[in-house]
């Protein structure tokens, strides 16, 4: 785990300007390599891991900006399929994620959200982080 790592890479998209014609951020943290369709035993262990990740950094950002919020992106994965116009990130994250924790980063008029992403098992697991303006759907 590096979670100081993770940190400075948040507090830099925080500040950082957006892309032309994006309106977010949205990077990995941490990947794995080599599960794509792999053992579903280490599958298991490398999510537990990056949950464990997710869970120091935000516990460290609710010492910041206050506790985070738990966004279930099952509801979201359905109403982009059923309605669309769901906003980025939140629509690609729901297709990569069951859940976010998500929180207003103080100071900046921007949201910070963490995920595992381990929806797909023909996909790596990952670790993201999304910053956004667009407040959570």
């Amino acid at each position: 785990m590096d979670i100081a790592r993770h940190l400075a890479r948040i507090d830099e998209l925080c500040f950082r300007p957006f892309p032309a014609g994006r309106g977010h951020h949205l990077v990995v943290l941490s990947g794995s390599h080599g599960l794509r369709g792999g053992d579903p035993a280490e599958r298991a262990v490398t999510v537990d891991q990056y949950e464990k990740e997710r869970d120091a950094v935000d516990a460290l950002l609710a010492g910041r900006w206050g506790e985070s919020e738990t966004l279930g992106l099952q509801t979201v994965l359905l109403r982009t399929e059923r309605e669309g116009g769901i906003p980025e990130p939140w629509a690609e994250l729901s297709a990569r994620a069951r859940v976010a924790y998500v929180r207003q980063a103080r100071g900046t008029g921007r949201w910070v959200a963490l995920a595992v992403a381990d929806r797909d098992a023909a996909d790596e697991v990952q670790l993201l982080a999304a910053v956004t303006e667009e407040a959570p759907p």
